[in-house]
């Protein structure tokens, strides 16, 4: 690298799922002092947001932590790598060796999946571990989709996104892309594409209780009352069957369970779920005809349609719609994105090839957590359970943390009491930058560099990007002498769990991935590496780094990879290989495009019975409890989240230039709410939910329905202990206090964090 001043280094963004390409100006060594969009980029083609132009004050933020924090006579202080380690790998193993690895817990976070480590290394810490206690952001999030699609294709990130650029209609539920830029669609300028659907005369339809910006673009705005989603997409299947608005396609014969469907959603009609939904039966046979009559559509719902009571069932309903339009795995409809580092296709007669090939399929409730009994979904446990599992007393408590990039006291429900829980742990470490509400517990802190200090490649969001490419980028700023990376940092713990503290170094670690990985390649008669030597092939692998040769080893491998010289692999609807590999990406700064997305469900479907599995058993007993929900009239407020485009969740609030204007931790309500209760725009009101109550500022404003109320989540800076000074400054209120953790969806573990009833007066 350079040190000639006003330098230029590229950068994916790691502080969305949008992965946009930055182009960042770097004075001196190592100061990053501007940024823009990579016009050059093959996916984002120099789109940028307020998030990725303030790239430069997160990565040089004072209040980031430079080395490890060591927790001596109750307090944390300064200390060096080393001691940091010895400290984990001496307070962890014995008490795995005494109480067994389920008394430590791992808690993930969002930032982790916008990172090569953390991508890399957990599963390795995992396995290393055999603990059964993991919990992520994912029950706060988007684990009805993951189960959904589970049950549905036997994989559970076996997503299907909207092809956006090649769509005729789309229907968003739960969904305000043009704030959060995509959430399990991975698509830079999600604006832009939008306004390009509207110009070739496509239609959008948005379902949302909140006039958002999205909402304000679209051709339809159904503002359906909060957590009735799963009815209302109830009501538009049982249109299309009622109808005979049904046509599968090329999926047609492919699909099990159809008539289950028409039976178990047939009393659905849009006359009986209109009261529940509060939107006309008329309206709701309008939105069904217009998606059936569309050349091509797709149906998308997210975080509000996840976060709700019912989330595992209308995120089924989305690709059950999906499914009877026809518009699953075709172009313009829901697709199945092929990320470059994923497993290569196998040859299958699959779909449109013969018969179908059965796979292995996905169960729930593979075992259950020890004090409530929660069903494990994808293998994790419900985030709101965490507290439970340390504060409860009894054999199997936890008793050791492991938190990565996570914050739980402000995204899991009822944080008072996972405050108290966490300080009365034995031992935590948590890998963050920050001495946040939740690190400050900790009693080793390890934090990561700088993002510009870090490669990356997106290795999560690939798998749901609305176009297929690959890119990579090093770091655009070089490390200290001595710093480690969040590589080597998690490739550590993986040792101080295992026990190899000492005796092996993170190398070893990334050793032993690539040889376990070599390992099942050269034994798969399918791959392009069968039979070979795994010592000759690990030797031929590019890289500076663990995670460069990891990288390197995945994308020779996977789907458009160079099979190092073999045979090749082709891709779906390819002809020949790519050739990928690190060196190519090193070569191609920008990235390679490769392509739209393509038909692939033959490949997809992990299902015992080769096909989509339409009515899984697990769905099927969850409607009763939907079918009653017909009868229920909430008579108070109901309350929703809110996101900004320059915020995400907790972790961006210290950063000067998005903070302030609507970015704002206000109750939003609506004028005639509001004159009833007798509360003005600018006065303060409290808030009473089932985990206690809050004071926080009122915002008047028509952008919500009657009956709801909004509070935007990842707020509430305000326990002592942490080292924020700009989020302290403007602390907020943490909207998940109002909750118990008792409210769950049953099938995901997903906390219902909209939906839910409060109580609202003035504060006098």
């Amino acid at each position: 690298m350079s040190d000639t001043a006003g330098r230029t280094a590229l950068r994916i963004c790691p502080l969305c799922e949008a992965t946009c390409g930055l182009t960042l100006t770097i004075d001196g060594e190592d100061r990053v002092t501007g940024v823009r969009g990579d016009r050059d980029d093959v996916f984002s083609a120099g789109f940028i947001c307020p998030k990725g132009a303030a790239f430069g004050q997160l990565d040089g933020d004072p209040d980031r932590l430079t080395g490890p924090l060591v927790r001596r006579d109750g307090r944390l202080e300064e200390a060096s790598w080393e001691e940091a380690f010895d400290a984990v790998a001496a307070a962890l193993r014995p008490l795995i060796e005494r109480d067994g690895p389920d008394a430590v817990a791992v808690v993930l976070g969002n930032p982790n999946v916008h990172t090569m480590a953390g991508a890399l290394y957990p599963p390795l810490l995992l396995t290393a571990l055999r603990t059964r206690n993991l919990y992520t952001a994912s029950t706060v999030d988007q684990m009805p989709k993951h189960v959904s699609s589970g049950l549905l294709f036997g994989d559970a990130f076996a997503i299907p996104v909207p092809d956006l650029d090649r769509t005729d209609h789309l229907l968003l539920i739960g969904a305000n892309p043009l704030d959060s830029n995509g959430s399990l669609c991975t698509a830079p300028d999600f604006p832009g594409r939008l306004k390009a659907l509207r110009r070739r005369g496509g239609g959008l339809t948005v379902i949302d209780p909140r006039r958002t910006r999205t909402a304000r673009l679209a051709d339809r705005h159904v503002a359906v009352r909060p957590g009735a989603d799963a009815l209302l997409l109830a009501a538009l299947v049982q249109v299309l069957f009622d109808e005979g608005l049904t046509d599968l396609g090329v999926l047609e014969g492919h699909v099990d369970g159809l008539e289950d469907v028409r039976a178990l959603i047939a009393a659905f009609t849009p006359e009986a779920v209109a009261a529940a939904c509060d939107v006309t039966a008329e309206e709701i046979r309008t939105i069904a005809r217009e998606l059936a009559a569309a050349p091509t559509a797709a149906v998308y719902g997210r975080v509000g349609s996840s976060t709700v009571e019912f989330g595992t069932l209308a995120n089924w309903l989305v690709d059950v719609l999906n499914t009877l339009t026809g518009n699953l795995d075709r172009p313009g409809g829901a697709m199945f994105p092929l990320a470059a580092t994923a497993r290569a296709p196998r040859p299958s007669p699959g779909l449109r090839h013969g018969g179908p090939k059965p796979g292995k399929g996905f169960a729930l409730g593979r075992w259950h957590s020890r004090v409530s009994g929660h069903p494990e979904a994808k293998g994790e446990f419900p985030l709101s359970a965490l507290a439970e599992e340390i504060d409860t007393p009894g054999e199997g408590r936890v008793r050791a943390v492991i938190s990565v990039a996570a914050n739980p006291v402000l995204s899991a429900p009822d944080g008072d009491r996972l405050d108290r829980a966490l300080s009365g742990l034995d031992f935590m470490v948590s890998v963050d930058p920050y001495l946040n509400e939740t690190s400050r517990h900790a009693h080793v802190v390890l934090p990561p560099p700088r993002p510009a200090q870090a490669a990356h490649h997106d290795f999560a969001f690939n798998n749901f990007a609305v176009r297929n490419q690959a890119r990579y980028t090093r770091e655009a700023v070089p490390l200290p002498d001595g710093r480690p990376d969040e590589c080597e940092i998690l490739a550590r713990l993986v040792l101080c769990v295992s026990g190899l503290h000492g005796s092996a170094g993170p190398a070893d670690v990334d050793a032993m991935a690539i040889d376990t990985l070599l390992g099942k390649a050269v034994a798969d008669p399918h791959s392009p590496v069968h039979g070979r030597d795994p010592g000759e092939l690990a030797a031929r692998l590019a890289g500076r780094t663990g995670a460069e040769r990891r990288l390197d080893l995945m994308l020779r491998l996977g789907p458009y990879g160079d099979g190092f010289g073999g045979a090749g692999v082709p891709h779906a609807g390819s002809q020949g290989r790519v050739g990928l590999s690190l060196e190519t990406l090193l070569a191609h700064p920008h990235g390679v495009d490769l392509g739209a997305l393509k038909s692939r469900i033959p490949e997809v479907l992990r299902t015992r019975s080769g096909k989509v599995e339409l009515c899984p058993a697990p769905i099927a007993a969850d409607v009763p409890r939907l079918r009653a929900a017909l009868a229920e009239r909430p008579s108070g407020l109901l309350l929703v989240g809110r996101r900004h485009l320059r915020s995400n969740n907790s972790w961006m609030h210290n950063v000067p230039a998005l903070r302030g204007g609507s970015n704002r931790c206000t109750l939003q309500m609506h004028p005639d709410d509001a004159a009833r209760l007798g509360l003005a725009d600018g006065g303060a009101a409290r808030v009473k939910g089932d985990g206690g109550e809050l004071l926080v500022p009122v915002e008047v404003t028509d952008a919500v329905r009657t009956g709801v109320v909004s509070l935007p989540h990842g707020w509430g800076h305000d326990r002592p202990g942490t080292r924020l000074a700009v989020a302290s400054e403007d602390a907020g209120v943490n909207v998940n206090q109002l909750l118990d953790g008792t409210r769950l969806d049953p099938l995901s573990g997903t906390a219902v964090l909209n939906g839910f009833p409060v109580q609202v007066a003035s504060a006098g």
